[in-house]
């Protein structure tokens, strides 16, 4: 199968840093294009009223924050053009979402490399899309 238009799911940690840098070499390798999605993850942004943060300003440091996190990765990539999207969420849906509106025939994400009890508590992000997805996934391992 051949692969044209290549979603590269990211937040900003470290790991998913490096599922981008490969999705960037993959999609220079294929000649296909490329988006990066970062999900505002809606759920974080509960703000803290002690410190003096509301739900709105958590948003809007969240957005800032997915902004540049694209921003920079877009200026590893030196192909023609790079879509981003910045949907506000749940990741492991609108990941699935935004890459069936999108028509992307390749999703790749990073992922933490958590197992047991962590990963039963936290939940991932990675484990759902690759079990609800219809279109390809490929997951880069935190090492």
């Amino acid at each position: 199968m051949s692969y044209s238009k290549i979603l590269i799911a990211v937040d900003s940690s470290e790991y998913s840093m490096n599922a981008a840098k490969k999705g960037l070499e993959l999609s220079h390798q294929l000649n296909a294009k490329v988006a990066l999605l970062y999900v505002i993850d809606t759920s974080k942004a509960l703000g803290n009223i002690d410190a003096g943060i509301s739900a709105e300003l958590a948003l809007i440091i969240l957005k800032k924050e997915a902004e540049q996190t694209l921003d920079e990765l877009a200026a590893m990539y030196n192909g023609t053009s790079i879509m981003k999207f910045i949907p506000e969420g749940l990741p492991s849906k609108d990941i699935i979402k935004t890459a069936e509106i999108w028509e992307a025939d390749l999703i790749i994400l990073g992922t933490h490399g958590r197992t047991g009890l962590l990963h039963l508590l936290v939940g991932s992000v990675a484990e759902h899309i690759i079990r609800h997805s219809k279109i390809p996934v490929m997951v880069v391992p935190s090492r």
